[in-house]
Order: structure tokens, then C-alpha cells, then sequence
């Protein structure tokens, strides 16, 4: 090897071959696992409140945790007959998130895990991987297809893929690391049934909330909701609104680009759904509810506070039940960081100031989607400091979901050391 080579360190280089679904996790954020190294391998907590189930490679699992033995039938047939999620509405022929298949790990994971009867689930495996190279102490389970499910015209199936799916995740996935926290996914279009959720998932050490898959058209603020809030609020446990896309929504199928639908479909529901939470009250009637806005960006925040400020101030009598300016209420309630709007630090930093970031924001990557953020996306940010950076990352999701503070991820030198190549002689 020649001494150039050494002493630039490019003798312990191995060429990686071009990346996949296969490809292992834990080189496709080989990168991420340096910035941990880094910038953030002493704090003292790091959670991940939003990381995706690519469920295609486990839905005949789901499936045999369904209840009704007809729907059962029926997706096994239809997964025979070479349907990839079968019962999903989702358009298969419209997705265009793994970018072509330069981001592939949003199609869904492919890469060889371990033998499971003695390392767990493979599911499991993928996500200790992805929080070992990125450096997260625990990372909260969302689905993927399932996020569209609220627009099935099918009631019946989003009640049987929700129950199966918390059956799932609660009896094969989340009992293989205490790492691995999850929400109890609620059928919202039945009320009955997601109390019923609350019921049977409520006291689960390791389902620290609750999800509404926000794309959908329901108002939140209806009466026969009210009794379900109730279950929630008195748990002490939050409930998370996810937000999805929708292009098939009559105003989205005018746009004639994905990007397009996907910069406005992931506020569009939040937005809908947030404005009804405010302006009838519900911060009033459930004021120990928490509740988290999900995978929306942040820029949508300070707009709709300025625009609901500015109308209650014109029609008060339309809002007879807030004690408080609508911004006061959302400074209350907890966003994701995901996708984070960086292009324009000076709006950013703004942006956060009026959302009090540093109490009230909380770190999400969103693995392994196409627009996925990893730690650094924060720790970089010239206008936080350090204490902003950490609560932010950790500390306040763990006010929120009552997690210890206490380091469980590895040390980054050893997860890169575990990863690295083979000498070059």
C-alpha cells in the first residue's frame, strides 16, 4: 500500500456496490452514523418520533392477525394472486417516493437479516440498525400504506388492518428491544372501535400514544369523538396526527408533478384538521390532552397561527368557546421536525421562535422515505443552542412520552468500528 494512501487513511477503503433495497442499512447511513460521531454522540438522549413500517415485506403477518376470517381469506388470495398490500387503497402504479429507486428503501427493505429464531424479527433487526447508524436511543413505529387507510370506502377493513396491526406490532415487534415504541393505530372512521383501541392497547408499556392517520374527512371536532379524547387525556398519552398524501383529492389531481402534491398533501390534512381542533375549543374542553402534529414541516405552523389569530379577532361570536388566541393554544401543542424547510435559515429560525421550538418540537427522521432527516438536520442549525438541540432531540419527548433519560444506543465509534471494511493490502 503506498504511504500516500495511508497516511490519508484511504487504506481501510472498500468500494460499496451501488445501492438497493438491499442494500444493508448500515452502510446506506454509514454517513449518518459519522455526524453522530461527531456532533451528538454525548448527549444524553436521542428519540426519533417518526420512522416508517415498509409493511409490503410483512403483510402476510398482518394479515393472520386479522380478526375476520372472510377479509382474511380474501387477502390471501389476492397476496397469492401477486397483490403487494392487498386491501390497501393506496394506487400502486402512483407511487413515486423511492424516486425512481435512487432512494429504494422506501419500496420496502430488502437487505438479508439475521436468522430470527435467535436475532428477532426482521423488521426489528432493520430498525435497530437504522438506530444504531443514526444514533437514536428509541425510534416510534408509524405505518406507511396504512396512512391512506381513513379513505378506504371500506369501513370494515380499516377496523380489521388496525387491530391486526396493533396485534402485530405489540405481540412480534415491539417485544424483541425496548428500543422499539409504537402507537396504537385508531380506526377514526369508527369511533366505537378506536375507543376500543384505547381499551385493549391503552396500558401498554411500549404503545406510548395514540395515531389518527390524518388523511381523511372526518371532523375531529364532532360529539361522537368526544368520549375517545376523554379515554385519552385521562391515560396522560398522547394523540398524534400523521399526516399522509392524497393525490386522488379533487383539488391535488389538478397538479400534474408528485413533488407538487407532496409539498401541499402533508399540510393540507393537518391543517384541516388543526383549524377544527382550535376554533371549536377542544384545546378548552381536553386541556391535558396533548397533542403532536406529524410529518408536515413547520413552515405551515406560523401561517395558520397568524390566519386563525386574525379571524377569531374579526368573528369572535364563531368561536364562542376560546379563552385564549388561537397561536396561544398551538404554542401548547407538539410538531415533528419532518420534512425541516432549511432552505431559509432566517425564516426558520423565525419560524421556530414562534412555535417555541425548544419546549414544544420534537425530532423525527421519517426512515426511510425519500426526504428522511438524520440528527444532524438539528444539531447543524446555527441558531439553536445547545440545550435547544438536545431537548429537542430527546429531552422533550421524553416529558411527552414519559421515557427515561437514560442512553441506550451504542457509542458511534462502535458502530462504525462493527461496519468497517476490510483492510485493502
Amino acid at each position: 500500500m503506498p504511504d500516500e494512501l495511508r497516511r490519508t487513511g484511504l487504506d481501510s477503503v472498500r468500494e460499496l456496490q451501488e445501492i438497493t433495497a438491499k442494500t444493508d442499512t448500515r452502510d446506506y447511513l454509514h454517513a449518518a452514523a459519522r455526524q453522530a460521531q461527531r456532533q451528538y454522540d454525548d448527549y444524553e438522549l436521542i428519540v426519533d418520533i417518526d420512522a416508517h413500517l415498509q409493511e409490503g415485506r410483512f403483510w402476510d403477518e398482518l394479515i393472520d392477525c386479522m380478526d375476520s376470517d372472510v377479509l382474511k381469506y380474501t387477502a390471501k388470495n389476492m397476496l397469492a394472486g401477486g397483490v403487494r398490500t392487498p386491501l390497501i387503497n393506496m394506487q400502486p402504479g402512483m407511487s413515486f417516493q423511492a424516486l425512481a429507486g435512487r432512494v429504494p428503501h422506501q419500496s420496502g427493505p430488502g437487505e438479508t437479516v439475521d436468522e430470527p429464531s435467535t436475532h428477532g424479527h426482521p423488521f426489528a433487526q432493520i430498525m435497530l440498525r437504522s438506530m444504531d447508524a443514526m444514533g437514536c436511543d428509541y425510534q416510534v413505529i408509524f405505518p406507511t400504506a396504512m396512512l391512506h387507510l381513513g379513505m378506504n370506502p371500506m369501513e370494515d377493513v380499516e377496523v380489521n388492518m388496525a387491530r391486526a396491526y396493533c396485534r402485530w406490532l405489540t405481540e412480534r415487534v415491539l417485544p424483541e428491544s425496548p428500543r422499539l415504541i409504537g402507537l396504537a393505530y385508531m380506526p377514526f372512521n369508527d369511533p366505537v372501535e378506536s375507543e376500543r383501541i384505547v381499551r385493549e392497547y391503552g396500558s401498554h408499556p411500549q404503545i406510548v400514544g395514540f395515531t389518527i392517520c390524518a388523511v381523511r374527512h372526518k371532523p375531529v371536532h364532532h360529539n361522537q369523538y368526544m368520549r375517545l379524547y376523554r379515554m385519552i387525556e385521562e391515560l396522560g398519552k398522547p394523540l398524534i396526527f400523521h399526516a399522509g398524501p392524497h393525490w386522488e383529492d379533487p383539488s391535488f389531481s389538478t397538479l400534474n408533478r408528485f413533488i407538487s402534491m407532496h409539498a401541499l398533501s402533508f399540510v393540507h390534512y393537518n391543517l384541516i384538521h388543526m383549524t377544527n381542533w382550535v376554533v371549536n375549543a377542544l384545546p378548552e374542553r381536553f386541556p391535558k390532552l396533548k397533542t403532536v402534529w406529524v410529518e408536515s414541516g413547520l413552515a405551515w405552523i406560523p401561517f395558520l397561527m397568524q390566519r386563525l389569530d386574525h379571524e377569531v379577532l374579526m368573528r369572535q361570536s364563531e368561536a364562542p368557546g376560546l379563552k385564549r388566541m388561537p397561536s396561544e393554544y398551538m404554542q401548547e401543542m407538539f410538531y415533528s421536525s419532518q420534512p425541516l424547510e432549511r432552505w431559509d435559515l432566517k425564516l426558520l429560525e423565525a419560524t421556530m421562535d414562534k412555535m417555541k421550538a425548544s419546549t414544544q418540537l420534537l425530532f423525527a427522521s421519517d426512515w426511510p422515505h425519500w426526504d428522511f432527516d438524520p440528527p444532524s438536520s438539528i444539531t447543524t442549525l446555527p441558531f439553536l443552542d445547545e440545550q435547544a438541540k438536545k431537548n429537542i432531540l430527546g429531552l422533550n419527548a421524553a416529558k411527552l412520552f414519559n421515557l427515561p433519560v437514560k442512553r441506550l444506543r451504542p457509542r458511534a465509534s462502535d458502530v462504525i468500528a462493527a461496519r468497517a471494511p476490510n483492510r485493502v493490502s
